[in-house]
């Protein structure tokens, strides 16, 4: 599912006229699309999107903090207090959108302000939501993505190497709206 959703955002960069690279592996860690875009007359636009595409999610986004993990309890835990919260979103946004590799990594492919975007389906917790938005990273609904690719005329390029699994998701659409 991940790489679909990832293959649908890389899309809708591209059609937006940004040259993307997608999972970039560093060691144990991955990240899952960088975009540059270049336009004459204006600065040289950087973006780095995780992607976090779940149907039916059963857990968090982030994981407990390190420190409840000494305890034994898993990475994944779905009860959470609410300072666990706070503190496994902020590790989870370090680790995820500024660790020293990946920042040193994107500096080396395009030296420039990058901003930090996530993209998110459904969700267990709206609330963590929030918390990622407040630690500076900017939040996109798959679906919001998704309907904007059904009008290419928003676009400067009509398709890319993804038009034929968007037209499939159209068409799929479509057909439902029918039934």
């Amino acid at each position: 599912m991940a790489l679909l959703a990832e293959e649908i955002v890389e899309e809708w960069l591209n059609r937006q006229g940004y040259f993307t690279i997608r999972g970039i592996r560093l060691g144990v860690n991955e990240v899952d699309l960088v975009a540059v875009k270049l336009s004459e007359g204006q600065e040289v636009r950087c973006r780095h999107i995780e992607v976090q595409a779940s149907m039916r999610p059963v857990s968090y986004i982030s994981k407990i903090p390190k420190a409840a993990r000494k305890t034994g309890r898993a990475p994944n835990s779905a009860t959470r207090s609410e300072e666990e919260l706070v503190d496994g979103v902020a590790e989870w946004v370090e680790g995820k959108f500024f660790a020293a590799k990946k920042r040193a990594l994107m500096q080396t492919l395009c030296n420039g302000d990058w901003s930090s975007e996530l993209v998110i389906n459904n969700v267990k917790s709206e609330k963590e939501v929030g918390l990622i938005s407040d630690q500076g990273i900017t939040i996109h609904r798959l679906s919001d993505i998704v309907l904007e690719l059904s009008d290419s005329s928003k676009f400067p390029i009509k398709s890319a190497a993804g038009s034929d699994f968007i037209d499939l998701l159209q068409m799929g659409a479509n057909t439902q709206q029918g039934a």
